[in-house]
């Protein structure tokens, strides 16, 4: 008889297909599990998986006695109380760096597509403004990457492959981390400084209470009016009204956001500027990280059920 799992999240069944051929799937669809199954068919749950942003906190973890497992699909696991899971003795796993390269990729071509007005030059053709020589002042020339300063600000997995990338492109790259590694990019003791230095911040940090609306209007200021934000962690890392407010007053050039503090309902007057690139949280949506993440949960999963540690512990 294969094991049960709970899936706690809102999951596209093609995502959840790999999994269900090796165990039970109980899938609550996003809802309460108390409201899609009884007591009953609770209790006897071991293990479940949910995705790391999805709010996931004690009293949840209470209505299912047997629970020991808590596996995240994908690397983030800031949704889940883990003091409470702590208490409990359940184990939280992840899937570190699985969908690193995908992120890293959108990161830059978020940074391109802003930088260089992407969607303005895409509108300016289907127009015909083109066609008609109309002007337009978004069609002014910007300025390349060719030594341009590139601030990353985290450098887990992610933020290593976004500096790698970026610096192909001919950049300077700095960056600051809770923690100073032997890289050959320029460390900065502070958000703040490296924020001074930067043509473009790049937010690759993990998302939490010391990082929450950790980027605001202090350091947008820093960051000035030829410069540009990246956001592909979490949305809850920038303060969106302040955002908000430097667009509009032309404190910075642009932004490109990945991530939202509400998802999937951002603010509706980041979607008025024609200098903001906004996609929907498709940082790590790629066939092979998709498949990266699936060997993780399960990996977590095995070893759970066979009584071992998990394979990818939340450290």
């Amino acid at each position: 008889m294969r094991e049960q799992v709970l899936i706690y999240s809102r999951f596209p069944k093609a995502l959840m297909q790999r999994i269900g051929e090796r165990f039970e799937l109980m899938d609550a669809a996003g809802k309460p599990p108390h409201e899609v199954f009884t007591s009953d068919q609770l209790a006897g749950i071991r293990a479940m998986v949910t995705a790391g942003g999805t709010p996931l906190r004690g009293e949840v973890m209470d209505r299912l006695p047997k629970l020991g497992a808590i596996v995240c699909y994908g690397t983030g696991y800031d949704g889940i109380d883990l003091n409470a899971a702590a208490r409990r003795n359940i184990a939280v796993g992840h899937s570190p760096g699985a969908n690193a390269a995908s992120v890293a990729d959108i990161a830059v071509i978020l940074m391109l597509a802003a930088t260089r007005r992407l969607l303005a030059a895409d509108n300016y053709v289907r127009s015909g403004d083109w066609a008609a020589a109309k002007p337009s002042p978004m069609m002014r020339p910007q300025p390349g990457m060719l030594g341009r300063k590139v601030g990353v600000y985290g450098m887990g997995e992610i933020g290593r492959k976004i500096a790698g990338r970026v610096a192909a492109f001919e950049t300077e790259v700095g960056y600051f981390s809770r923690t100073r590694y032997d890289l050959p990019y320029r460390y900065f003791e502070s958000l703040e400084a490296l924020s001074e230095w930067c043509g473009v911040l790049m937010i690759a940090v993990r998302a939490g209470a010391e990082t929450h609306r950790v980027v605001d209007a202090n350091i947008l200021q820093k960051l000035g009016s030829e410069g540009y934000v990246v956001n592909i962690s979490r949305g809850s890392v920038i303060d969106e009204a302040a955002l908000i407010a430097a667009l509009q007053n032309n404190t910075i050039a642009g932004a490109g956001l990945d991530v939202f503090e509400k998802e999937p309902h951002p603010p509706g007057a980041l979607t008025a500027f024609p200098n903001v690139v906004l996609t929907p949280h498709i940082g790590g949506h790629t066939q092979d990280a998709h498949a990266a993440m699936q060997d993780c949960v399960v990996a977590n999963l095995d070893a759970f059920f066979a009584g071992q540690p998990l394979a990818y512990p939340v450290r």
